[in-house]
């Protein structure tokens, strides 16, 4: 069984994928590679095929029709024989020296004594780096603050995250079966389900582990990119899909009583996107926007007023949806200013 199945969505990615396959061929025989292409048009599918023929052993190559990122994971999950699962886009691509640092620990796992390995991560966590090339510039996401470093732990072991760490796609390697056991299925035809995959999960997984190495370069600056602002403006019915997925997808009441960090965590992140899908609203400038706010709003309310209320006067998304024009403007002044620090888009 290899240790890590790679699960690659490719849509129309002839000019970058090799960079990202290229990264992860160095795991050998130890991982498996899933090419999944998704109804590309151009070159990207004899490139895959390309790839598959010469490293028979390691690469696997599925051509399917279009349905989107979400589609591509949920092929690659269902075909995934590795113990762990990783999703990484055709963009992005993996460090070299932390990428041999993740198989050393694996490997590590694996020759365990069998009592042992009953103690095995459900989630290992890495950082992430924000790559934006052509500016030059790099961000680092770390987790060193929150968890011990490099032993198994659970959520009550954790410490606090700070505002501009949450767990995503790019720093989540998850146990496979952990992932069909919380029947991760992702809508097809949409976009940034990368987040309802990122927490859906979160429930099952008992032991945790953070590996502090630099692992995953996550690639911005492309135009037609997903989180470029006009392309998410343009994209919002989905991100407001995405969103009412995400705050439905736990039961934080029930969840407090058996893990309240993880509760606090999860309503944190569904915090995240509800400020923002707001604000994304907010930037499309219209009379549209604003009442589809004002849906998305009263729509959580009617859902789970409990939580509403929550996000509405206890946390920094309340101040996304602050009302008229004026509450609007200074919504977007705050997001205009975190963006220039943070450097999110």
């Amino acid at each position: 069984m290899p240790y890590i199945t790679f699960v690659v969505p490719c849509y129309n990615s002839q000019a970058y994928m090799r960079r990202c396959i290229d990264s992860l061929l160095p795991g050998g025989c130890d991982v498996e590679i899933i090419l999944v292409d998704d109804g590309s048009v151009d070159k990207t599918g004899e490139i895959a095929d390309t790839y598959q023929s010469l490293y028979p052993d390691i690469v696997r190559t599925v051509h399917k029709s279009n349905g989107g990122h979400g589609s591509g994971v949920n092929t690659g999950l269902r075909l995934a024989r590795g113990l762990f699962f990783k999703v990484v886009d055709s963009d992005d691509w993996l460090d070299g020296e932390a990428y041999r640092r993740l198989l050393d620990y694996l490997k590590k796992l694996q020759e365990m004594p069998q009592e042992e390995n009953e103690s095995m991560p459900d989630l290992i966590i890495s950082n992430y780096v924000y790559d934006h090339l052509e500016e030059g510039v790099r961000k680092a996401v770390r987790y060193r603050n929150i968890f011990p470093g490099e032993q198994i732990c659970t959520w009550e072991q954790l410490k606090r995250f700070r505002p501009s760490q949450y767990l995503v796609m790019h720093s989540q390697i998850f146990r496979t079966q952990l992932l069909r056991q919380a029947q991760v299925i992702l809508p097809e035809h949409t976009f940034y389900v990368d987040n309802l995959f990122s927490c859906k999960p979160l429930p099952l997984v008992e032991r945790l582990v953070y590996l502090d190495v630099d692992l995953y370069h996550y690639y911005l600056g492309r135009e037609d990119q997903s989180v470029n602002e006009k392309v998410m403006v343009s994209r919002i019915d989905q991100l407001i899909r995405v969103t009412n997925l995400v705050a439905d997808a736990v039961d934080l009441k029930e969840l407090e009583g058996k893990n309240p960090k993880l509760a606090v965590y999860l309503r944190r992140n569904i915090s995240i996107m509800m400020a923002m899908t707001s604000i994304h609203l907010l930037l499309m400038n219209s009379p549209e926007g604003y009442e589809k706010r004002r849906a998305l709003w009263e729509g959580l309310k009617k859902r789970n007023r409990g939580l509403y209320r929550q996000l509405r006067y206890r946390t920094l998304s309340g101040w996304t949806y602050l009302p008229g024009r004026a509450g609007g403007a200074a919504a977007l002044w705050g997001y205009r200013l975190a963006n220039r620090f943070l450097k999110f888009q």
